[in-house]
């Protein structure tokens, strides 16, 4: 294993990353591992992990990143999924269920809701002077 990887003792998913609790591997990297989802939303619903314990995308090293979508991205071939969903959650409120930075590969065989993900999208027409306001203040963080 690369020395850039970073795990904990007590994270489900370092622990799966270990072999300490069996998964359905499908792929493994230097830096990432990705199995499939023992409570799937779809058929091949996979978990895409990086190989360093972090509970934000902030908190994961670019190289980290880097190496992740391209794993995300194979299996979505491999799966033949014609329309998909890659989804990541940051904290608790956001969904997210386990503190270690994932991703999902979420197939979405049809447009039904009973299989895949399933997404309420409350957009509400923007302020152009919020946005304006924001664009400049972001533009001056980057």
């Amino acid at each position: 294993m690369s020395n850039l990887v970073k795990l904990t003792a007590d994270c489900l998913f370092c622990k799966i990353i270990r072999g300490q609790i069996p998964s359905s591997k499908i792929l493994e990297t230097e830096l990432t591992y990705a199995f499939l989802d023992i409570n799937p939303l779809s058929k091949g619903h996979s978990l895409v992990i990086p190989k360093y314990c972090g509970e934000k995308l902030v908190d994961i090293p670019d190289e980290f990143l880097a190496d992740a979508m391209p794993v995300a991205k194979k299996i979505a071939v491999a799966l033949g999924a014609e329309n998909y969903n890659i989804l990541q959650n940051n904290g608790k409120i956001a969904h997210q269920v386990v503190p270690h930075v994932h991703f999902h590969v979420i197939p979405k065989p049809s447009p039904s809701d009973q299989e895949g993900l399933v997404i309420g999208w409350p957009n509400k027409p923007a302020d152009m002077e919020e946005i304006k306001t924001l664009l400049a203040e972001l533009q001056t963080k980057l």
